[in-house]
């Protein structure tokens, strides 16, 4: 029977929800992705490792309806970009989850591919425990999963959006959206960031917002040219095993 809830009957989504599957959310963003990669990047990506960790767990996972707009303000100077309201992604993907629940379903786990919705995730989170303890959410970024295949990588000094990491999970992903011709490098080096954005990028310092038209012209940190779909396979292989380790304990608790 197939993972997607959207492809399931009613009779098939009542048997899944009874058997305790783990309901996984795909969220991402509609931002631009500078010259090279697609506006719906963060969501191609979290529907990816959704897939692939259905298909790793037959039977114990639902793909339930995902969220294509997420937290994005901070791109907002870049044409096409579509953003949410924390407040509204935040009560969309609860709805999603109150719904789901009353038909039996007490685990949910939002698979994010924009970085932009964590904050909001963990607030949710929160609410979450404080009015329905019966259920349980987990959420989790994409690349942040991957941290060892992301360490083998030739990164710039600056480096992350539409960058190296991000460009090769798409080359290995959706190759046929990529703009091979149109990838070109961003702000690569501390150089070329003015102090307060320097500050905002450096390592263990309080959190700051910043628009991203003032991090890189283009939109882009890093060089997305070094992107391979080698290295974006090792990224999405290492993010759906951990997922995989962590529903099967989940499940066993």
């Amino acid at each position: 029977m197939t993972a997607k809830l959207a492809e399931m009957t009613t009779v098939e989504a009542a048997e899944a929800a009874g058997s305790g599957t783990v309901v996984v959310i795909p969220v991402g963003a509609f931002e631009q992705h500078g010259a090279g990669l697609p506006l719906a990047t963060d969501q191609i990506r979290a529907e990816a490792l959704a897939d692939a960790v259905a298909e790793a767990l037959p039977g114990k996972v639902v793909i339930g309806p995902g969220v294509p707009v997420g937290v994005s303000p901070h791109h907002q100077a870049f044409a096409g970009t579509v953003s949410l309201r924390p407040a509204l992604f935040a009560a969309v993907v609860r709805e999603y989850v109150e719904s789901l629940a009353a038909h039996g379903w007490r685990r949910f786990l939002v698979v994010t591919g924009h970085g932009g919705n964590n904050a909001t995730l963990g607030t949710l989170a929160q609410e979450l425990l404080r009015d329905r303890p019966d259920l349980e959410l987990a959420w989790a970024p994409v690349t942040a999963l991957a941290k060892d295949a992301v360490a083998t990588m030739e990164l710039s000094a600056v480096s992350g959006h539409s960058g190296e990491a991000e460009t090769s999970q798409m080359l290995h992903i959706a190759p046929h959206l990529v703009r091979r011709d149109l990838l070109t490098p961003g702000t690569t080096s501390p150089d070329q960031l003015d102090p307060f954005a320097r500050l905002a990028r450096s390592v263990s310092h309080p959190a700051v917002a910043l628009p991203y038209d003032r991090l890189s012209p283009s939109g882009v940190l890093g060089d997305p040219r070094r992107a391979t779909a080698e290295d974006g396979r090792a990224i999405l292989a290492e993010a759906t095993d951990r997922i995989v380790a962590f529903i099967k304990e989940w499940l066993d608790t």
